[in-house]
């Protein structure tokens, strides 16, 4: 008995489920019905929250027909603590990090600006009066190097009489040296599309130089810091910078009696002086953290380049096949100012010598207060 009267209630609920089943259909093509009927004189307006269509090939077509409307939609909130700092409600995708300094068209496809990308970049702190040096200079570099000039006497558009000039990048503030420059418009994420960034000087002699063979070598010896060698006439200061007729490269040297404690350290090893370095851009991220704002000379900061590569007297060394000269042309001291009695350029060297002591007085103090810390802390 209680058998039949389970199925007898489960074959009244079937019935009654069925039933459901037709009286929704029924009054679904009635519906469907109806609006068949009247949808051609209704106005429908859908609004799409992301004001974006998708497409069937995945790109994404904007509803929107006028700025105004764009910029009226609503965003999705975002906060992403990982972006860079102060772009955390932008989405990750949107956002661009890091620049360069290719020079684009202003018309046609941005992805057809470019022809080649420069992979390395050579920057020269110049005045016009040198431009006829400069030019035998830039014809030592190939295509693959993009060339910067820092104009530090305001003389530009002179220089277009050299065909290189026009592809050139040319940025002008009235005396100025090179570090300031460096300082303010090579920050290393500018600079990061460039695997290696030389800042030279503008008084160097290159008959004995080519770009595209120093940078073979710098790569094939390990160097993140380094120089061509200098040929030994006059201007040269150091015994780690003289050129070595021996050899390709080398990372050391023997001083004067006394002035190396360490023969891995300055000025026996791990060192190369400011007139015309070569930073991997690697070592040029630290390099330019170093380089202090109102210090513009940067003496002092030759023997301090140690810091930033590891091993420094394996990482930093002078390209000897690879050479120049240093023709000692005084062209930024005549951009002082007499004081005193004194020439312009005995001001600007004077200058030179107080940045050195201060430099050092300054990286001797951050090291004290940062072990003072660290005694502290333990």
């Amino acid at each position: 008995m209680g058998t039949m009267h389970r199925s007898s209630g489960l074959a009244a609920r079937r019935t009654n489920e069925n039933a459901k089943v037709v009286i929704t259909t029924i009054l679904g093509i009635v519906f469907g019905t109806f609006v068949g009927v009247t949808l051609p004189s209704l106005s429908l307006k859908i609004n799409f929250p992301s004001a974006l269509i998708a497409l069937s090939d995945g790109h994404l077509l904007s509803s929107h027909k006028s700025p105004e409307e764009f910029g009226s939609r609503k965003f999705p909130e975002i906060y992403v603590p990982t972006n860079p700092r102060g772009a955390e409600l932008l989405p990750p995708g949107i956002v661009v990090a890091k620049t360069d300094l290719y020079l684009r068209r202003l018309w046609g496809e941005p992805n057809e600006d470019l022809k080649k990308k420069p992979k390395y970049l050579v920057t020269f702190t110049v005045g016009f009066e040198q431009r006829n040096h400069i030019n035998t200079v830039v014809k030592k570099f190939s295509e693959d190097f993009q060339i910067l000039l820092f104009h530090y006497d305001g003389r530009t558009t002179e220089w277009d009489q050299f065909e290189w000039s026009k592809t050139a990048i040319h940025i002008s503030t009235r005396k100025q040296t090179k570090w300031w420059y460096a300082k303010r418009f090579l920050h290393p994420d500018v600079v990061s599309a460039y695997e290696y960034i030389f800042i030279w000087d503008e008084d160097l002699g290159v008959e004995h130089f080519n770009g595209d063979k120093y940078i073979e070598l710098v790569k094939k010896h390990g160097l993140e810091i380094s120089q061509p060698g200098l040929e030994p006439n006059n201007g040269l200061t150091w015994e780690m910078t003289k050129r070595r007729g021996d050899r390709e490269v080398h990372k050391d040297t023997k001083e004067k009696a006394g002035w190396c404690s360490d023969p891995h350290l300055p000025p026996c090893a791990a060192f190369v002086e400011i007139m015309a370095p070569v930073f991997s851009k690697e070592a040029w991220r630290c390099v330019w953290h170093m380089v202090q704002n109102d210090l513009v000379h940067g003496w002092g900061l030759d023997f301090a380049l140690r810091r930033c590569v590891e091993p420094a007297h394996e990482k930093i060394g002078v390209v000897d096949s690879q050479w120049i000269i240093h023709k000692v042309i005084p062209s930024l001291g005549s951009q002082g100012k007499s004081e005193n009695g004194k020439a312009p350029w005995q001001g600007v060297r004077e200058r030179c010598k107080k940045e050195w002591v201060m430099f050092q007085n300054r990286l001797a103090e951050a090291d004290k207060e940062y072990l003072g810390r660290m005694v502290v802390k333990e």
